[in-house]
């Protein structure tokens, strides 16, 4: 009886990966541009920011984060809802809402100690009035409470407290995204709506008002991410490529561009906007709010979203060797939107403190790319190492399997016992 290679075995094991779904390079890609434009609007000021997605319509990055985010919430987490029961499935999502809210607070006690620290450093003390930092020194122990609550958010650093809310409720809409895309879809749109008609939203504490980011209304925009995610995972649209759809969605960008560059243009039509507003039309309708999610900025994000997805030279620009860093970023997008946030806050303190803030505001971009690509290499490099640790670890397990157990072997020609 030959005896097994076991060699052999283990290099086939290690060579031959299961196969799996091509991942969409889009995904990474725009994820990763999401990231570094959100960085860059972090650090007002900067001559960066000029030639961000803001300036060219109505939404901005934070409308492109949350539809990202919907998309790979449904490409990641809805196949597990087709095999195993609720609880198992939705718990890895859970586990990430906890992961963001930790985060979160991580966030929010460095970047204020970032602010306290140039303040007492450079001794600037209006530092400690920028970005809703104040009430924390103000109304410390009302603000320890809010904190934690996620009812104080200190500026820019308020956009994961909504995340993690949304994916709470993920699972749930994931399951019915799944029985009924449609119902889903109309109850967001639904709640959207009524959350801007009755101003609803999530308290503040210990300052008045509601969240910057109402997840109220901007579960419309994660909804419809959510359910193209789901409808990719089992290689669909939710809205399929139409010509005539590709042109409205065009046209109406071109009208938003139109709409801020051309004079005389933008007047006459917020004007036009105002009349139905004091006519009686909802205000989110009408008007160009970011905490609701306005109808002007819902449809600009909307748009740019369906022209964007269907370009098949996007697709094949985003898989290129050129999109590679912002694939990488994207890969890793919540270590490089905490690292993006902290430098940031950082660069905001040393445009107040520095005598030629000039200097520090053309290196916003420099400086913050190399750190967050130095974050997510890093991040890479460790997945890479575990995965191949996995991989060899299976391939042992395999190889002890197979291979024939001690003493079972004989030499060639001699009788069994």
């Amino acid at each position: 009886m030959p005896q097994h290679d076991t060699t052999a075995v283990a290099e086939t094991v290690a060579q031959s990966p299961a196969p799996l779904r091509e991942r969409d390079p889009r995904i990474d890609a725009f994820r990763g541009a999401a990231l570094v434009t959100i960085f860059v609007d972090h650090v007002p000021g900067n001559p960066y920011e000029l030639f961000t997605l803001r300036n060219w319509g109505f939404s901005d990055a934070a409308e492109a984060f949350f539809i990202m985010s919907g998309i790979a919430a449904g490409l990641a987490y809805s196949g597990a809802f087709r095999t195993k029961p609720f609880l198992e499935a939705a718990a890895p999502i859970w586990k990430r809402s906890w992961t963001l809210y930790v985060v979160h607070i991580f966030l929010t006690l460095v970047g204020v100690a970032l602010f306290a620290g140039g303040a007492a450093y450079f001794g600037l003390p209006e530092l400690l009035r920028m970005n809703n930092i104040g009430p924390i020194f103000d109304k410390t122990m009302a603000s320890l409470v809010g904190v934690p609550l996620l009812t104080h958010q200190i500026g820019y650093v308020n956009i994961l407290p909504v995340y993690s809310v949304m994916l709470l409720a993920a699972p749930f809409a994931i399951r019915m995204a799944m029985w009924r895309p449609w119902l889903l879809m109309g109850c967001s749109v639904l709640v959207w709506y009524a959350a801007g008609l009755w101003r609803l939203n999530f308290p503040n504490f210990p300052n008045p008002g509601g969240w910057f980011f109402n997840p109220f209304s901007w579960q419309l925009i994660f909804v419809i991410g959510l359910l193209s995610g789901v409808y990719m995972r089992r290689g669909d649209r939710f809205i399929p490529r139409q010509p005539w759809l590709f042109a409205l969605a065009a046209g109406f960008l071109v009208l938003v561009l139109a709409w801020r560059y051309l004079p005389g243009l933008g007047e006459v039509l917020n004007h036009q906007m105002s009349l139905l507003g004091k006519a009686g039309a909802p205000f989110h309708v009408v008007s160009h709010d970011k905490t609701f999610v306005a109808v002007p900025r819902m449809l600009h994000a909307l748009a740019l979203a369906y022209v964007l997805s269907a370009i098949p030279a996007i697709r094949r620009l985003c898989g290129h060797e050129i999109a590679s860093p912002l694939r990488l970023l994207g890969r890793h997008g919540l270590l490089v939107f905490a690292t993006g946030t902290l430098v940031s806050l950082a660069m905001q303190v040393l445009l107040v403190a520095a005598p030629n803030p000039a200097i520090v505001a053309w290196l916003v971009l420099p400086v913050g790319l190399v750190v967050m690509l130095g974050a997510a290499m890093i991040a890479e490099r460790r997945r890479d190492r575990a995965a191949e640790a996995a991989k060899a670890a299976k391939a042992a397990e395999l190889v002890a399997r197979i291979a024939p157990r001690p003493g079972t072997l004989r030499a060639p020609g001699k009788p069994a016992l």
